[in-house]
């Protein structure tokens, strides 16, 4: 396959939408961001369509191939945005009307499975046959790559697992419901947004992921329960990943993949839970951090 001298790639995020270019080796040419509109769709399209335009205008070219990594997937029935915890693209025919916006196909993917496609390209899961990429940020997702391809599934929603219930949840898990009028749902637990209310929950002052961590490495007891409690809870969601997929390699991305203390506490944690003697998946950060899923979509918009 022969790759574009230069792509485009969007990370379409809750809380930012960043723009990257890549040469045909993966370098950087290119990397801005600019905060995400809240609840705007049409402000959105109109970020996302004047990113495109700074980067070719940076770059002295126009109509390159672009991917746009974002929450939720298209609806194979509808073509429409499903299951994005940015509420404003469900129901959105994204990928339409951007296409529409700029002149061009554009190639559009599940953020996860951008993650997935930039760590079995070239990061940290490089090489395996099975990789598992979850992101614990704003909202949790995953995504699937098999042999450096993303798996779709006949129903485009392999890797939904945020919105699985925690395994061997408690009568006060269960009680818990998400945005997607569920309950239990592992998002309410293992994103950032989710660490902060349970530490709430539990008579911790009020505090974000990042502070509560902090507070934790302090010393501050409160903070340590709270991210103990996290990892415990991780460990049984990542546990069923293994006894279902049992993938090489699991890659966290997102704000917390930035928790060092995971990597060692829960693979201790999920031995209890996986039906294996042995466990040789490894639970790593992702490679290239916060520029993953951005890299991801840039991929995707080189396959052609």
């Amino acid at each position: 396959m022969t790759l574009p001298p230069i792509r485009l790639g969007i990370d379409l995020g809750g809380t930012k939408i960043e723009i990257a270019a890549l040469d045909a080796q993966g370098g950087f040419l290119l990397r801005e961001r600019v905060a995400t509109p809240q609840g705007d769709y049409a402000a959105t399209l109109r970020a996302i369509a004047a990113l495109v335009a700074m980067a070719e205008a940076r770059l002295g070219a126009t109509g390159l191939p672009l991917g746009v990594g974002m929450p939720g997937s298209l609806s194979p029935l509808t073509g429409t945005v499903r299951n994005a915890n940015s509420t404003a693209l469900n129901g959105q025919p994204l990928r339409e009307d951007l296409q529409a916006l700029l002149g061009r196909p554009v190639r559009l993917e599940n953020d996860a499975n951008c993650l997935a496609l930039s760590e079995a390209t070239d990061g940290a899961g490089a090489g395996a046959q099975v990789v598992f990429a979850a992101i614990l940020g704003t909202g949790v997702g995953a995504g699937i790559a098999v042999r450096g391809q993303v798996l779709h599934g006949c129903n485009g929603v392999a890797g939904e697992w945020g919105h699985n219930p925690l395994p061997r949840a408690s009568a006060s898990e269960l009680a818990l419901r998400c945005w997607c009028g569920r309950t239990a749902c592992q998002e309410l637990f293992l994103s950032g947004v989710g660490l902060a209310a349970d530490h709430a929950r539990a008579g911790g002052a009020p505090a974000d992921a990042a502070a509560i961590v902090a507070a934790a490495r302090a010393g501050d007891a409160a903070a340590q329960a709270s991210l103990a409690r996290h990892a415990e809870r991780l460990a049984r969601a990542l546990a069923q990943v293994i006894n279902l997929i049992d993938p090489d390699v699991i890659v966290l991305g997102g704000g917390l993949s930035k928790v060092d203390e995971l990597y060692v506490q829960v693979p201790r944690l999920w031995r209890a839970h996986v039906f294996s003697d042995v466990v040789r998946t490894a639970l790593v950060p992702a490679r290239h951090g916060d520029s993953s899923g951005v890299r991801g979509a840039a991929w995707l918009a080189g396959a052609g």
